[in-house]
C-alpha cells in the first residue's frame, strides 16, 4: 500500500508516528482484536462435490486476492497431517507489522484477518474443515515461495484444511 503524499512529510510528522507506531492505549480500539476473539463457525453438514481440485484451488487463491491477499500459495502438509493442505496468503505492506503496533502500522494485518477470516468460513461453507492460526506460517510462506515477513510483506494466518486441493509444492518434513 502506497500513500499519496510524499514520504519526506511523512518522516517528520507526529501524528504520523503515533499512527503508525504507538499502540493503542485500549486493545480494543484495534479491530484485529475482535477478529481475534471471533468464535469460530461450524462446518455445513452438507458437504460440497469438488470434481477438481486443481479447479478448486484456482478458486482458492482468485478468492483470496478478492479478499486483497496479494500472494497465495497452497503447501501440502505432512502425510500424517488430519488437515494435508495449508493456505498460505502475503499482503504487501509499507511497514513491519511486528514492530509497528499502531493503527496505521497494523493495517495488513487487518487486512490478513479479514482475508484468513472469509476464507475458513467459504470453506466451512461447503462442508469441509479449516482452522487458522500463526503456527509455522514464515516457515510455510518460504516453502510456499510467498516470501518472509518484514516491512515488504505480511504473512496472514495460515488456513490449515481438508478441502482438495491441488498444492503448489509438497512440505518436506510433516508439521
Amino acid at each position: 500500500m502506497r500513500f499519496p503524499w510524499p514520504s519526506r512529510r511523512r518522516e517528520h510528522d507526529p501524528y504520523w508516528e503515533r499512527f503508525i507506531h504507538r499502540a493503542p492505549a485500549d486493545p480494543n480500539n484495534l479491530i484485529t482484536h475482535a477478529f481475534k476473539a471471533v468464535k469460530p463457525g461450524g462446518v455445513n453438514p452438507v458437504r460440497g462435490e469438488i470434481h477438481s481440485p486443481d479447479v478448486m484451488t484456482s478458486h482458492v487463491k482468485e478468492l483470496g486476492r478478492f479478499f486483497g491477499a496479494d500472494q497465495v500459495a497452497v503447501v501440502q502438509l505432512g502425510h500424517s497431517s488430519e488437515l494435508p493442505f495449508a493456505i498460505v496468503c502475503g499482503l504487501r505492506s509499507e511497514y513491519d507489522t511486528r514492530t509497528t503496533p499502531g493503527v496505521g502500522g497494523q493495517a495488513p494485518a487487518l487486512k490478513g484477518l479479514f482475508v484468513s477470516f472469509n476464507l475458513v468460513a467459504y470453506i466451512k461453507e461447503l462442508g469441509y474443515r479449516a482452522s487458522r492460526s500463526m503456527d509455522d506460517a514464515e516457515r510455510l510462506a518460504v516453502i510456499g515461495s510467498v516470501g518472509r515477513q518484514g516491512p515488504e510483506l505480511h504473512i496472514a494466518e495460515v488456513i490449515r484444511t481438508d478441502l482438495p486441493l491441488q498444492p503448489d509444492i509438497q512440505e518436506q518434513a510433516s508439521v
